[in-house]
């Protein structure tokens, strides 16, 4: 049997990754604005989920798909992921740090960026380092985060996020200093009796309206009809 996770299109082997694949990632990958023209980037892919999701979203274009991600064990899982899948020559992942590789960059150089960041900014870590990494923003603070994001987005482009409700709303705040604006922002609840949980978040260095959203996973014991619609691509059951 293979390990990981199969999706419709193609399969994801999360061994050894410091983050497993999980809902938050299929949910932002689905929810996330894709460009028709231009240039993609997953900052922090681990597995390569989002990139993967990306691709198959695009799968209508050539868009290149560039993936980063800092920890070897997790860079190599990526790229085999992405040998594997239909879309092998339109995806690459680059083994660094992205604040590093960032500056060797030029200025807007991707249409959309997508990333399931680090969100832990204090409190014990995980015993294994590669999960401390993945969830622990001693690695990537998100100062430095939306410094990248700044500096690789073009002025037309789209930043797309997820994160706990309050770290999420932190990172809102914290973005308009670094010329970012939140122009839509997703709730996410388990279900319509729970709390929010997490925020899909959206930015652009374009100011204006923040579109605001909201969604419940689950609806009287099933997946609701929108969390259906949106990844219904990519789950092998729905």
């Amino acid at each position: 049997m293979a390990k990981g996770f199969t999706f419709k299109q193609f399969h994801v082997d999360d061994h050894g990754c410091g983050m497993p694949v999980s809902t938050d990632g299929v949910l932002l990958g689905t929810w996330a604005g894709l460009p028709e023209l231009g240039e993609i980037l997953d900052i922090g892919t681990g597995s390569g989920l989002l990139a993967l999701i990306a691709a198959q979203r695009t799968g209508h274009t050539s868009l290149p798909v560039t993936a980063v991600e800092i920890d070897q064990p997790a860079a190599n899982a990526a790229r085999k992921n992405f040998a594997d899948s239909p879309w092998a020559s339109r995806l690459h992942c680059i083994e660094h740090n992205v604040q590093t590789w960032a500056q060797a960059q030029p200025t807007g150089r991707f249409n959309a960026i997508v990333c399931n960041p680090p969100y832990f900014n204090n409190g014990q870590q995980a015993d294994s380092q590669a999960r401390a990494t993945a969830r622990h923003t001693d690695s990537l603070s998100h100062s430095d985060l939306l410094t990248v994001i700044r500096h690789l987005l073009s002025e037309d482009g789209n930043a797309s996020l997820i994160l706990p409700e309050y770290e999420g709303r932190q990172l809102i705040e914290q973005a308009t200093q670094h010329k970012l604006f939140c122009r839509r922002v997703c709730e996410v609840r388990g279900t319509e009796r729970k709390p929010v949980t997490r925020l899909l978040i959206t930015l652009s260095p374009q100011s204006g309206d923040t579109v605001s959203e909201a969604l419940c996973i689950h609806h009287q014991g099933a997946y609701s009809e929108a969390f259906t619609t949106l990844t219904s691509d990519f789950y092998l059951k729905l």
